[in-house]
């Protein structure tokens, strides 16, 4: 199970910065920013192999599930 921020949603937002340098704004003057959007991905193949009971409510709330 892994649960973290996207990094396609980072990748959009660093560009976001870069843009703002590149017009002219100063980075001391950037507010920082913290990731937005989180992805939680559940492997129900290694969970079996480890004997683990990956409950439905959780498979339900996951962006994607390997099986």
């Amino acid at each position: 199970m892994s649960y973290g921020p996207s990094f396609l949603a980072a990748a959009q937002q660093a560009a976001s910065y870069v843009d703002k340098i590149l017009k002219g704004a100063r980075p001391a003057d950037l507010p920082v920013e913290q990731p937005t959007l989180f992805h939680l991905v559940i492997n129900l193949k290694t969970a079996k192999m480890l004997g683990l009971t990956v409950p439905s409510a959780l498979l339900a709330r996951a962006d994607e599930v390997i099986e």
